[in-house]
């Protein structure tokens, strides 16, 4: 896998997250594509915010080997990452609309 393919499967993962989320806590979803945008965003802020601990895909594919644990950090933390980011936007939301 090379670090494009890594990136592109986290967001792929926080989008995952945030629909699934916005499925089973119906008072969190924004719709599809709310949930989507908000599951990208969420991913690509966690993951860059929280990637520098070493588990981004320059660490994953370092000296031309996969690593699986920094893989399977970093699918978690995209998951995370697009549930979070719903969550985040649901109380952005409610707080502007007071």
């Amino acid at each position: 896998m090379t670090e494009t393919l890594i990136s592109l499967l986290s967001i792929l993962l926080g989008i995952i997250g945030a629909i699934g989320f916005g499925m089973l806590f119906k008072k969190y979803s924004f719709g599809i594509v709310g949930n989507t945008i908000a599951g990208v965003f969420g991913s690509v802020f966690f993951i860059k915010s929280f990637g520098r601990l070493g588990f981004n895909p320059q660490s994953i594919m370092q000296n031309e080997t996969f690593n699986g644990v920094l893989f399977s950090v970093n699918c978690m933390v995209s998951l995370l990452g697009g549930v979070l980011g719903l969550v985040i936007i649901k109380l952005i939301k409610s707080k502007l609309s007071k």
